[in-house]
């Protein structure tokens, strides 16, 4: 257990006095705002991500810094405390073993396949949704729209543009790069841009999911939260969970993280495959006689 004051000593070094008094109200204050737990092993990268905010914001303590963010509850420095706080690690096709599933789950499908992606970091993983759904289709302009959201607006930003160094796409196939990517060239070699018509089936938009109130309409075929719930407690992803469950088709698909369990969380979702779940029966009858009852209605 951390004793009170063990790390103040090393940190009078610093730059910025960091005690553990500051480092647990940070922790706090993006539980309340995300819903992210940050564990006691957290704290330097705390202080590295947060100076960087102290320094572009002229504030020379981390306790003024964080008095004025309490003071201010809707400036636009809170845009920044959480985006500095939020970690985004992703990859085109990363737990690869997901894709062939949701391929084989979109032939089934009603089109237009509706797919939401909840955590899109910096844009791989929706287009990694998109790509494989072309090839399901066999065409870059398939019946498909793709939901790409994020807490943090500089993530989306670089998601959108689509734009990435060479490298992040080295371990994909030459038919992939081909057929999704273009290469630049002059000024702009050492980069590629994901083609336009990739682009255009992937709405990209912020949300927080610990937000009272999600500004998504429609179910969907499937959604993607992986690796996002191991930033959360118990409780808190126990009510996101149940916040999906309304937002799926009765036979929909929700992918999470090789790290995550859904199971000991919440009694809605039932286990289908490694790290894929499917709405318990109960849920998925409900859901299948609305949709008739509604249907029926419409005609």
């Amino acid at each position: 257990m951390r004793q009170p004051g063990s790390n103040d000593k090393s940190e009078t070094s610093k730059e910025f006095e960091f005690n553990s008094r500051d480092f647990d109200r940070v922790r706090g204050m993006i539980y309340q705002r995300a819903g992210i737990s940050l564990a006691d092993s957290k704290q330097e990268m705390v202080y590295s991500r947060l100076a960087r905010r102290l320094r572009a914001t002229g504030i020379n303590s981390f306790s003024d810094y964080l008095n004025n963010l309490e003071k201010e509850q809707d400036s636009d420095e809170w845009e920044a405390f959480t985006n500095a706080l939020t970690t985004n690690l992703t990859s085109f096709f990363r737990e690869e073993h997901h894709f062939p599933i949701l391929a084989e789950h979109a032939k089934k499908c009603q089109p237009p396949v509706q797919v939401w992606c909840s955590a899109s970091s910096t844009g791989e993983e929706p287009y990694s949704i998109a790509m494989t759904l072309c090839e399901v289709f066999g065409t870059l302009r398939p019946p498909v729209h793709i939901i790409a959201t994020d807490i943090d607006t500089n993530v989306l930003n670089t998601a959108s543009k689509g734009v990435y160094n060479i490298e992040r796409i080295e371990k994909l196939s030459p038919e992939r790069v081909r057929k999704f990517f273009l290469k630049g060239k002059g000024n702009q070699e050492g980069l590629v841009r994901v083609r336009q018509e990739l682009r255009d089936l992937i709405t990209f938009k912020q949300l927080n999911l610990l937000a009272d109130h999600w500004s998504l309409s429609g179910e969907f075929d499937a959604i993607f939260c992986r690796n996002v719930m191991i930033y959360f407690d118990k409780p808190t992803q126990g009510k996101i969970l149940k916040k999906f469950v309304p937002l799926m088709k009765h036979d929909a698909l929700l992918f999470a993280g090789h790290s995550e369990n859904f199971l000991y969380v919440s009694d809605d979702f039932k286990l289908k495959g490694k790290t894929v779940y499917e709405l318990s029966q109960n849920h998925a009858a409900r859901h299948k006689g609305m949709t008739n009852h509604l249907h029926k209605g419409s005609l």
